[in-house]
């Protein structure tokens, strides 16, 4: 039998676990010749259903997920129509709800299959040409005759006795990062995630774990994404784990999801001994707001919460990445503008804003109208308007989350967006407004451009940060002709007699310039270029009283 897997993706950085993790547990099977056609959503529709079809396959399987769902079918479509004899089956989180209106709107697909695919899968080839046969495979749906068979969720039993997804020869080591999962399921019950209620959590032995990143590092990959749903499930195990990553210090970094209001004292020492840079710590919050907590059935106090995450942001050797999701039920547009504000005086390394989406399967779906929410029937299932919020608030929300990640979480504007926010809470607002009205969030705008809008609003509006928004500019490197640089002096400037130097060595004959501070223009800070190189980042800056 010869199988194509459509292995489609929403960009060549990104790749799909499934493959590798199914093949891993059937690569030993001989009846069974395994192929794959890579591609992106960007691609041609043409170009894919070409590349699928002229194999001519016995079996196309793939997994769909809300990124990949309209491009995935219309291709399949197609693929059916040259091959009416192939069977097609999906699998993914698309499928983790009611799966009939699917069926029947997609008579391209024969099949689709709810849960975990590693066990499940290879009981289906066993029977892939005998629909006769599907009804003893947990997890299958189907049409069978125009009538609807559902086999419940397929779910591993063995989770830790599974090949490993690197062994498979499907496995691509050609990407970024590399996605490791040692434990599945989620003790916590938010309503809102695929993952919520599934109990008990299962996992791996440590020695396999260990195994494994050795294994991956060996190849050269220095990201290494933990797919726990919460790392700190077992605080234990999470220090366990801990000390096989820092072993790695220096060849790898290690991505987590961590629960801040279940942080044990212990964990947290630990944390905070770990060398700069081994983690990227995920701090799941979701809200500040009590009542939008519980709504959604996320366990574990606010209070807790917020102290674990203000622990995780101190830290000085971890980046601490906080989340937040507008549209969940009683959350308010000015409730999000506070929660950024927070987060921002915690010292949150990042913010991610996103809005909230109802995927299948999940317990908020279900409850969409009880609850006061309308969403798009179309993936991404994105919330539309809330009790709370008007379609307008979300749509502003949705600007909102550009501007933090344009601003807040770009390395060279995050000081002096931190210090307007603190400044004033009206801030966030007046500053949307202002990126709106130029049209600048509805799609990504460059380093420069950013800086000469936050320079505008800040003359308009924040006149004492004008000056922070200069030495932004000029140490990022942007031209020193436009009017971020405008009070900046460029010509015949000297060295000061005496001069504090904040960072770099001078060097006699180094090309200066001087942004005066004062309205004496007597003031400032210094900025070096090196001679013998046209480099457009200064590498001197230095502060103190100008020559008369």
């Amino acid at each position: 039998m010869r199988l194509i897997w459509f292995d489609l993706n929403s960009s060549y950085a990104h790749s799909s676990l499934a493959l590798p993790a199914i093949h891993a547990q059937v690569a030993h099977r001989q009846d069974i010749e395994w192929s794959k056609v890579s591609a992106t959503i960007n691609d041609s529709i043409g170009a894919m259903t070409a590349a699928v079809a002229r194999q001519r396959p016995d079996v196309i399987a793939a997994s769909c997920w809300l990124f990949t769902h309209d491009v995935l079918t219309a291709v399949l479509a197609r693929c059916k129509s040259l091959l009416p004899q192939t069977r097609i089956i999906l699998g993914g989180p698309e499928f983790l709800g009611d799966n009939e209106a699917f069926l029947r709107a997609n008579t391209a697909v024969d099949c689709v299959l709810r849960g975990e695919g590693e066990e499940a899968l290879p009981r289906w080839l066993d029977a892939w040409d005998s629909p006769s046969l599907w009804r003893h495979i947990e997890g299958l749906c189907w049409l069978a005759d125009g009538r609807y068979v559902d086999n419940g969720m397929a779910r591993v039993r063995t989770f830790d006795r599974l090949a490993a997804p690197e062994s498979s020869e499907m496995f691509d080591w050609g990407k970024p990062f590399v996605q490791l999962e040692t434990a599945r399921g989620c003790f916590n019950t938010c309503a809102f995630c695929t993952s919520g209620g599934d109990h008990p959590v299962r996992t791996i032995p440590l020695e396999k774990v260990e195994e494994r990143i050795a294994g991956i590092v060996s190849h050269g990959i220095h990201d290494v994404r933990m797919l726990d749903r919460t790392f700190n499930h077992d605080a234990r195990r999470a220090e366990a784990l801990l000390d096989i990553f820092e072993k790695y210090a220096g060849r790898a970094r290690f991505h987590l999801e961590v629960h801040p209001g279940l942080l044990t004292e212990n964990l947290r020492r630990r944390i905070a001994q770990l060398p700069v840079g081994l983690l990227h710590i995920e701090a799941g919050i979701q809200s500040l707001n009590a009542r939008v907590i519980t709504a959604s059935r996320r366990l574990g106090d606010v209070a807790k919460s917020v102290a674990g995450l203000k622990t995780l942001c101190s830290m000085q050797n971890v980046v601490t990445h906080a989340d937040l999701i507008a549209g969940l039920p009683h959350t308010t547009l000015d409730g999000i503008i506070d929660d950024v504000a927070s987060l921002a005086a915690y010292g949150a390394g990042e913010i991610q804003l996103e809005t909230l989406k109802l995927l299948p399967g999940t317990a908020m779906r279900a409850k969409a109208s009880e609850l006061g929410i309308r969403y798009s029937p179309r993936p991404p299932y994105e919330v539309l308007e809330t009790d709370n919020m008007t379609a307008d608030e979300l749509l502003a929300a949705v600007r909102l989350s550009r501007l933090v990640d344009g601003y807040y979480n770009t390395a060279a504007w995050q000081g002096v967006t931190r210090r307007l926010l603190a400044d004033g809470k009206d801030f966030l607002p007046r500053f949307l407004a202002h990126l709106t009205k130029a049209g600048a969030t509805e799609q990504p705008t460059s380093l420069e451009r950013r800086g000469l809008l936050l320079y505008d609003f800040c003359k308009a509006h924040c006149p004492s940060h004008v000056t922070d928004v200069s030495m932004v500019w000029i140490e990022a490197g942007l031209s020193l002709k436009k009017a971020p640089a405008e009070r900046v002096i460029t010509r015949h400037v000297q060295p000061a007699d005496e001069w504090h130097i904040i960072y770099g060595i001078y060097k006699q004959g180094m090309r200066l310039c001087f942004l005066p501070t004062n309205e004496d223009g007597d003031e400032g800070y210094w900025y070096g270029y090196p001679t013998d190189a046209q480099s457009a980042r200064p590498t001197l800056k230095a502060k103190g009283r100008r020559k008369g």
